[in-house]
Formats: structure tokens, sequence, C-alpha cells
């Protein structure tokens, strides 16, 4: 990334896979289309206001105001433009922004001085992985100007003990621990008739099926020998294994930690004060953990940075807002997180996808540290 990316080099760096088809493409657009759209989208970035085809006129586009609103009105009927109004000036639709982030926008680096403040402020003095989240969505709030947002990994660590202890006659309580001494306990209510001896008996199964593998891997694993246990055991302790495997989230869904910090930035935008309503509703959109965590949890599929504009994501659609995330990974290229930044689709795209992809690499280095 020491030089930047060209719009040809755009396609290893941003992942843009499982994305809605596009209203037109670069190749439908000759010259002056393309340049007239690049004007207008950068224009629109800068200001967050609709572009007139006299402000293009003026800042070096040497066509008369007649042809650029002429080839205004194309690209709106192809879908990449749109207007408030007939007699208004033109800003990109969510489709518009697609086409320009994945076909012309030119992404640099960032200064050697951000780089190190990001390394410092990561890996401060006795600070642990959990703190140094935390860190990084503040870190990226302040340089990126949107809400910085970050999942806690997946547990990846095998288990080295699984046990049912009854604490009353219809209450116990299932332990997991793992190999690094980390424990996770649930309550779980017990149907009549489980005894003492059903408990050790589901305990001792799931030992010979769990022990040494992750959780996650052994879960998916565990739902094709479901049948296998109920042949083995009788349809109480059976029950249990179920019920316990449920029990233990493993790092998964709600019991894996969110953190959103910078919430004030989204009220920084210019446009926000005009559009109050969008902006209540991307709040709203903030506190839907699960679904939050799950559009993060597919950007961990991915093999670099990923953005999401808008309509293309159903928690977002209604507030118009864009996601910029990139996965955070092991020395061993297992990923485990993600982290990004969430804020209007006016977003300093060329900015914040470096921005996004550093933090994500150093918090990648601070795993294996």
């Amino acid at each position: 990334m020491s030089e930047g990316f060209a719009p040809s080099q755009m396609s290893a760096f941003l992942n843009s896979s499982n994305l809605p088809p596009r209203s037109a493409t670069l190749a439908q657009l000759d010259e002056r289309a393309r340049d007239i759209f690049r004007k207008v989208v950068e224009t629109y970035l800068e200001t967050g206001d609709p572009v007139g085809s006299r402000t293009l006129s003026k800042g070096g586009v040497s066509l008369s105001p007649a042809s650029i609103r002429n080839t205004m009105q194309d690209l709106t009927q192809l879908g990449l433009l749109t207007a408030p109004h007939l007699s208004a000036g033109r800003f990109p639709t969510h489709a518009g922004l697609r086409l320009f982030v994945d076909g012309l926008l030119e992404v640099g680096d960032i200064g050697e001085d951000e780089k190190r403040e990001i390394e410092h402020r990561l890996a401060g003095r006795g600070r642990g992985f959990q703190e140094a989240l935390d860190e990084a969505t503040s870190l990226l709030s302040g340089l990126a100007g949107g809400a910085g947002v970050v999942v806690s990994p997946v547990r990846e660590l095998g288990v080295k003990h699984v046990e049912f202890v009854a604490l009353a006659p219809d209450q116990a309580l299932a332990v997991i621990v793992f190999d690094d001494g980390g424990v996770e306990n649930r309550l779980m209510r017990l149907a009549p008739g489980v005894t003492p001896s059903t408990l050790q008996e589901a305990s001792n199964f799931l030992n010979a099926k769990l022990r040494g593998r992750t959780l996650a891997d052994a879960k998916a694993e565990m739902k094709g020998e479901l049948e296998t246990a109920r042949r083995a055991l009788d349809d109480t302790a059976a029950r249990l294994v179920e019920d316990g495997l449920a029990a233990w989230g493993g790092g998964e869904g709600s019991d894996r930690a969110l953190i959103v910090r910078g919430r004030a930035n989204l009220l920084g935008d210019p446009s926000a004060m005009q559009d109050l309503e969008r902006v209540r509703m991307l709040f709203d959109d903030l506190e839907q953990k699960e679904q939050l965590i799950g559009l993060l949890d597919d950007v961990r599929e991915a093999q670099g940075v990923r953005i999401f504009i808008g309509s293309e994501t159903r928690l977002f659609s209604l507030s118009g807002s864009s996601v910029i995330a990139a996965p955070y990974m092991t020395g061993r290229q297992k990923v485990v997180g993600a982290i990004g930044v969430i804020g209007p689709t006016r977003l300093n795209y060329a900015r914040v996808i470096p921005l996004v992809d550093y933090t994500a690499r150093v918090l990648g280095g601070l795993l294996d540290g």
C-alpha cells in the first residue's frame, strides 16, 4: 500500500462480492461522461451538496453548461445520478457511488505519522486485547469522522473440559473450560427425571466429542452426530447434550462484544442537521446488535476491505449509510473478527479505506503478540 492504489488495482484491495447488480458499467460511459461523472461524485463527496452544471464548467470541465447538463441527464437515466428536484443539481445514487468506488476511486496510503499513532495507541503499555479493540474504535471514529465499530473475535481456543453440575432438582450449571483456562458457565433448566448419573453420562459424551477442538468447529460437526447421540444415550441425556451445546456461546452471537464509538461524529456532517430523521434511523440501526454483528461477520469472509453502500445492506437501507470494514486475522491468516467505520454515504472513501485496512492489520499483529 505504500504507493497507493490506482483504479485498476482496486479489485485486489476491495472485496465486492455478493453485491446487488449495478445500474450501469464504466464500459457504457464515453470519456466525456466518465469525466463528468467523476467530477460530480468527487465534488459531492467534498461538499455534500448537489452539483450543478455551472459548478462543473467553472471547476475545470471544458464544456458549456448546456453540454454538461445533457451528459448529466444521460447519467441520471443510467441510474448513476439523481436530483432532489428537476431544477437542482445532481448527486450520485447508491449505485453511482458503488461504480465510482469500484472503478474510479484512487486510494492512497496513510502517512507514517498516522501509522505510528495507530500502532502506539493500540499497543499501549499493559493494554489487553479487549482494551485495544475499544481504543481502535475510538481512534477510527476520530480519524475517519464516522462511528467506529468492532466486534470481538470468535473464541478459537480448544475445549479442555465440559461438565454439568446439579444445582437444584430442576436446574444445572453447564460448565466449559478452554485451553487457556477461560471458563463459560450457563444456567440450564432440567427436564423432570434428570439424575446425577444422567448428568455424568452427558458430560462424558461431550468430553469425548469436544476435547481438543474449538467449540465452533465441534458444534458444527455435532449437528450431524446428534442422531448418534440419541442412539448412544438415553432420551434424557441426549436432550441434555443438545441443550448444553445450545447454551454455550463460544463467543458467538449475543455473547460477543460489539463496540461502537463516535456516534456524535455523525451529527458533525453538515447535511445531518438538515436530515435529522436519517440520523435518528442510523442511531436506531446502531442499536441492532445482532444484525450489526452479522454484517461484520460477513466481512470476515472477505480477503480485503469491504464497502457496503446504503441499500446494499438491509440494516442501513433506510438511513442510507455506508460501512467500510476489514477483517483482522492472526499471523496464520485465521480471520477472527472485523473492524470498520459507519457514516453517511459521502464518507471520504479514499482516506477511510486505508485507515480501516491498516488498523485491522495492527490488531492482527497484537493478536499474535
